[in-house]
């Protein structure tokens, strides 16, 4: 579904991707992993437009979008659900739904509305409330479905457990594990390595921005010195 190759991206003159390749196929969980400053989320904002790229390709589905507009990228299905959250605080929580389909998804709006609820029961249950007032797990529900409303091909999660308990990162990552087995391709970008080593397919590992490994989550494990050194296992 998604082919990165030989990406060069940053922020003016600063190099932050350093030629990197990357692939996600239909169905897959991939994990990119890395610390703080890897590159990732300079990844994610380069793929979906948001930040233009020096040099290399991106293709989604087969359709060149290394340079197209980030609208255009998300009207194709690939979405991205941002490290933050960044919903809309003083909207209500269905409001920041129905705008997850402004772009993608207005003609299925009401079903996927309907399944947007279904997975997330409590948001049905905080529909007319301000989206500012919910917990932190609640803002991560609400930002997931808000992707969820625009009918993702693929959706990228950056660090959708950062800030939550220990129970909400479980249930976060049940839920993940539940969309993928739905069928829906997901790129997972965390710090959080093994929860994400239980559900990914393959995994890559990413450093001052270029992979240094990839590979299944049972090959990147059975490496001691790629345990002891990147994943902090």
């Amino acid at each position: 579904m998604l082919s990165i190759r030989a990406l060069r991206g940053g922020y003016g003159g600063i190099e932050v991707l350093r030629g990197l390749d990357l692939e996600i196929r239909a169905g897959e969980i991939v994990a990119l992993l890395g610390s703080n400053g890897a590159g990732k989320s300079t990844l994610n904002n380069t793929v979906c437009g948001l930040q233009p790229a020096y040099s290399g390709s991106v293709e989604f589905e087969d359709r060149d979008i290394t340079r197209a507009a980030y609208t255009a990228i998300v009207a194709g299905g690939l979405i991205q659900v941002p490290e933050g959250r960044r919903i809309f605080p003083n909207l209500t929580v269905r409001e920041n739904l129905m705008l997850g389909a402004y772009l993608r998804g207005r003609v299925a709006r009401p079903r996927n509305f309907e399944r947007v609820c279904a997975v997330f029961p409590r948001l049905r249950e905080r529909l007319a409330q301000r989206a500012g007032t919910l917990s932190g797990g609640e803002q991560q529900m609400l930002a997931i479905g808000r992707g969820l409303m625009a009918e993702p091909r693929l959706l990228i999660l950056d660090e959708p457990s950062l800030g939550l308990s220990p129970l909400l990162v479980e249930e976060l990552f049940a839920l993940i594990g539940r969309l993928n087995r739905d069928g829906l391709a997901i790129l997972l970008v965390e710090q959080n390595v093994g929860q994400s080593l239980e559900i990914a397919h393959r995994a890559y590992v990413m450093e001052q921005g270029s992979i240094r490994f990839q590979g299944t989550p049972a090959e990147l494990l059975a490496n001691p010195d790629l345990k002891r050194s990147y994943l902090g296992l």
